[in-house]
């Protein structure tokens, strides 16, 4: 289970920030990334930015250089602060952790296992 919070609200003007915050729960030890992803209406669910236990931060093209993520390995919490927000940010934006590799014994295929949090609203708009 994974829960989100919207520190400084999902309604933001044009050019303001946001910062969201992210708490995972349960199997937390096997998590290799966390990070947000977004959805748009109309549009396919997008990376905005992942981060590793070691601080190694990956950022979607669409966002970089205006999104910082940031990560408390310790309380299993992803941070993403977003500053000069534009009208395409506005989406549903959902916490995700990869949690490593499982192995199907019946099919002899290992696949991925992901978990993701409840999305939470971030409307740009004067």
């Amino acid at each position: 289970l994974m829960c989100s919070c919207s520190v400084w609200g999902g309604l933001v003007r044009p050019g303001g920030s946001l910062r969201l915050s992210c708490v995972a729960s349960g199997n937390t030890y096997r998590i290799i990334d966390m990070g947000w992803y977004r959805q748009a209406p109309g549009k396919q669910r997008e990376l905005v930015a992942e981060i590793n236990s070691g601080g190694s931060a990956h950022y979607g093209d669409s966002v970089k250089g205006r999104v910082t993520i940031s990560r408390d390995v310790a309380e299993n919490t992803v941070y993403l602060q977003m500053n000069s927000l534009k009208p395409e940010g506005t989406a549903v934006y959902y916490c995700h952790a990869d949690l490593g590799v499982d192995y199907d014994s019946r099919t002899g295929l290992n696949y991925d296992v992901d978990s993701w949090g409840k999305g939470t609203q971030v409307t740009v708009s004067s």
